[in-house]
């Protein structure tokens, strides 16, 4: 919010300095503006974690990113880490490869699921094979210590852009099995024939049903299901991991 009241108070003050009207000039200011809003923001919206049980290295991350206007959690353990409320929201870890309690590159282990954290080691111990297993494992980056600003960050940056991708894909598949559990238990048989190539007759012959009752039960999938078209509702079929039955 305090950076939309500044964008405001600079546009109240630029607008004061022009004698006319000049609307390239207000649509550029806009512009700029607009993206500088539109960044802060989405730092803002943005949260770190920062595992290292170095309290001194952990607070200087904290407040490095914190500078850059990133929200922040430091924990000293994987444990600790581990157990923590995490917010929905983009978010990312740094962290560590030696803690006291668990390897850096166990906890990797242990956040692997699809709904895991990107993550960007941050270590003073590493070597050639941990990182290739870490970046083997999915890890966004490998930095050594004492790391460069303008490396971490930009490692931060891709981090959150994995997480923001990741939580639409996964926003997308929940809203698409909403639709499918929509679908009554024989339009569920009928959308693997129709996103196969099935024609009515064929899928009439298959299921024991009548060609009319199939053209029904097809359109009523393509609304239920919200699909614009054939190709689009094999698209939704694959996102759901429907199996498609092969043709006769």
């Amino acid at each position: 919010m305090q950076h939309i009241e500044n964008a405001i108070l600079m546009l109240s003050r630029t607008l004061h300095r022009w004698p006319e009207p000049d609307i390239p000039r207000i649509q550029a200011f806009f512009c700029t503006a607009r993206r500088t809003v539109f960044w802060d923001m989405n730092q803002a919206a943005s949260f770190i974690f920062v595992v290292d049980d170095d309290s001194r290295v952990r607070e200087a991350l904290c407040s490095l990113l914190e500078s850059a206007g990133y929200r922040t959690a430091g924990f000293e353990s994987a444990a600790d880490f581990l157990e923590s409320d995490k917010p929905d929201c983009p978010s990312c870890v740094i962290l560590d490869l030696e803690l006291p309690d668990i390897n850096g590159l166990d906890v990797q282990q242990q956040l692997s699921d699809s709904d895991s954290l990107p993550i960007v080691f941050v270590t003073g111990h590493g070597d050639v094979s941990s990182s290739v297993r870490a970046m083997k494992s999915g890890a966004v980056e490998f930095l050594l210590k004492p790391v460069r600003k303008q490396e971490l960050l930009k490692a931060i940056l891709e981090a959150l852009e994995r997480d923001r991708h990741a939580r639409a894909v996964r926003m997308t598949t929940a809203e698409l099995r909403k639709r499918y559990n929509r679908l009554t238990p024989r339009e569920q048989e009928v959308l693997p024939l129709v996103v196969a190539g099935f024609a009515n007759k064929q899928t009439a012959a298959e299921l024991g049903n009548s060609t009319v009752t199939v053209a029904i039960q097809r359109g009523q999938i393509m609304h239920k299901m919200g699909a614009r078209s054939l190709a689009e509702l094999i698209r939704m079929a694959d996102s759901l991991g429907i199996a498609r039955r092969d043709p006769p």
